[in-house]
């Protein structure tokens, strides 16, 4: 089998079965369509939470409403600054222009991706609310940094853990490292129900409060009428959390298949010249593993164009940094000039250069076969050597 049958060959993903169409039918038969008659809701947050170690799980409709949620729980609205990296997905900047702040960009460390500490507590002004860390590709981010610069700056510190169900920091599982974390189990995401997110957190008062923004304003245990807030309506249906049920059993399997095809085809591709591979972190215990990402500066468009033709049809060439998107920058000046706050102008070289260079292979490259991960790494070396 030549390796472009072998590559047009990798999985598909979702991975589903008879498991989830079990699931789905035990709630279409139950009548119990939505969680606030039914229990698979509040089950699947119960096993969600406890498989990423936090003391709370609130599931609602997706990633992006989950940040929203979460800046709002943590008090930020009107004015307030929220810094976020700009090599992200577009919902990091504008989960912030949703509750009325604006997205400050401090730059990403161009080795990981990842947002630079430094950069971050370098973007702080009196107005800083937030700071929303991005555990980009599932790889943690320096959670002991950012924790330390909530603390010394008052900050709420939010984990965008999108992409990164069941990676952990220093032997804990993100999402409640920080004050409060998100996820996302949009289509693509290593647990999907197509759509549907979370916010976690180990803070009683902030899960709460996260209840009652999720569920129109409602407090947990009271009546159906009794709104004690103001919130919105972004409750996950019975039918999706069935599926997520079905899929979080699937993930320890799954991640341990990604987990050993990233180490191969890191193995196989580290001595590659063009190649750059982000460093080992002995911080990083678990890694979401989401995408395999490498950077070849100079020729990604026609390393992109190769591994196409090689039928590796999945490959990307990723973000466009948020700091130079024109909507972003729009709805965030009308703010500031609305307010009369001067617009925080982003330094992002780093973000500029990454953007341009790095290529990504979503994670169903990792659900192969060892021989498909190796004709995977030889069809890269080839690519990046044409």
């Amino acid at each position: 089998m030549g390796d472009h049958t072998m590559m047009s060959e990798m999985p598909e993903w979702p991975e589903y079965g008879d498991e989830e169409a079990k699931a789905l039918l035990e709630v279409l038969n139950s009548g119990k369509w939505g969680s606030t008659s039914g229990d698979v809701v509040a089950t699947f947050q119960e096993e969600f939470a406890e498989y990423q170690q936090a003391g709370h799980a609130i599931c609602l409709a997706n990633g992006t409403l989950a940040i929203a949620v979460a800046l709002r729980a943590a008090g930020v609205g009107i004015g307030d600054e929220v810094i976020v990296p700009p090599y992200t997905f577009i919902a990091t900047a504008s989960a912030a222009l949703f509750v009325g702040a604006v997205p400050v960009f401090a730059d990403v460390d161009a080795d990981t991706h990842l947002l630079d500490p430094a950069a971050a507590e370098a973007a702080i002004t009196e107005r800083t609310k937030a700071i929303v860390v991005v555990h980009l590709a599932g790889r943690p981010a320096d959670m002991d940094a950012f924790n330390v610069l909530g603390a010394k700056h008052g900050l709420t510190i939010i984990e965008d853990a999108a992409q990164a169900h069941g990676a952990a920091y220093k032997g804990r599982a993100v999402g409640a490292i920080g004050d409060l974390g998100t996820f996302s189990f949009q289509s693509s995401k290593n647990i999907t129900a197509g759509e549907g997110g979370a916010v976690l957190t180990d803070n009683d008062q902030l899960a709460g409060t996260v209840y009652s923004l999720v569920n129109v304003g409602r407090v947990p245990g009271g009546g159906w009428y009794q709104h004690e807030a103001v919130g919105y309506n972004l409750r996950l249906t019975e039918f999706q959390a069935a599926i997520l049920r079905v899929q979080l059993r699937r993930h320890p399997r799954l991640q341990e298949l990604r987990e050993r095809n990233a180490r191969l085809l890191t193995d196989l591709l580290s001595d590659v010249d063009g190649v750059q591979l982000a460093p080992d972190d002995p911080a990083i215990t678990a890694h979401g593993r989401h995408l395999f990402m490498l950077r070849v500066p100079g020729q990604r468009d026609a390393v992109l164009q190769s591994l196409a033709a090689a039928g590796v049809t999945r490959a990307s060439s990723g973000y466009v940094p948020l700091h130079r998107n024109a909507a972003v920058l729009r709805e965030s000046k009308a703010i500031t000039d609305r307010l009369g706050q001067p617009y925080p102008q982003a330094d992002c070289p780093n973000a500029d250069k990454v953007s341009t260079d790095t290529i990504w292979l979503p994670q169903p490259y990792l659900l192969g076969t060892e021989p498909q991960t190796q004709a995977l790494a030889t069809t890269l070396t080839n690519a990046v050597a044409s």
